[in-house]
């Protein structure tokens, strides 16, 4: 039996700012699509998406505490099953 994986994903503002969190969200999921529509970027994988403060920080060149991703996202679809000072990440809770 196979099993395929859920989509889950997060919308996020396009804006200039958002970009080094959108690049450090594509560099931890390589199998990340992303989807242009005016004024927004739609974020969808597989199973999970990991955001990594480590990441964001790199692409930022700044601290960046896991708080602010609530300044970006628009909506999401998936739970966010993990949510600390260092990683989110959102996922389907079966």
């Amino acid at each position: 039996m196979t099993s395929t994986l859920r989509q889950v994903g997060i919308d996020i503002q396009d804006a200039e700012e958002n970009r080094p969190l959108v690049n450090a969200i594509k560099a931890d999921n390589p199998e990340l699509t992303i989807r242009h529509l005016p004024g927004l970027l739609k974020l969808q994988a597989a199973g999970r998406i990991v955001i990594n403060r480590e990441t964001v920080e790199s692409q930022l060149g700044r601290e960046w505490d896991t708080g602010e991703f609530q300044l970006a996202i628009v909506s999401y679809a998936g739970n966010f099953s993990e949510w600390d000072d260092d990683q989110i990440i959102v996922s389907w809770e079966h």
